[in-house]
């Protein structure tokens, strides 16, 4: 979203680490990236899936009729899971009173992440730019 520089849609992407660019895919889907670079240079990291551990209830509850594994794997079902919406963009995630908030468990990144290709795209499918962190074993 940052490729031709920063616009009225994507300036959130330009603004410094931990504030959240949320847009709408397809008209229905709110995606959340998580902005990772300094200010000025347009970086961010789209969050494709997670697992819930806290507030499984609220997102069951939007997320109605799913198994728990379904709630947030994939972007769009991420954002509907924890009630993503266009307000949330510009949210500084680090700030202490954020409605959704960025936090810190303590546990060190993996030491080998999965690295895979990206995919829903026609150019650069084989640059390793999609990452997850291994299952626990």
């Amino acid at each position: 979203h940052t490729f031709r520089g920063p616009t009225t849609r994507n300036r959130i992407m330009f603004m410094d680490a931990g504030h959240l660019y949320v847009y709408l895919s397809y008209g229905i889907h709110h995606c959340v990236n998580v902005v990772t670079g300094r200010e000025g240079r347009g970086e961010a990291v789209l969050i494709r899936a997670l697992e819930i551990v806290d507030g499984v209830d609220a997102a069951r509850a939007r997320r109605v009729g799913r198994p728990d594994r379904e709630l947030a794997n994939g972007p769009g079902k991420l954002g509907a899971a924890l009630g993503i919406d266009l307000g949330h963009d510009s949210v500084d995630a680090l700030a202490h009173d954020s409605p959704l908030r960025l936090l810190d468990d303590g546990t060190p990144p993996p030491a080998d992440p999965l690295v895979g290709p990206r995919i829903g795209i026609t150019v650069g499918v084989d640059t390793p730019w999609r990452f997850r962190v291994p299952p626990p074993r």
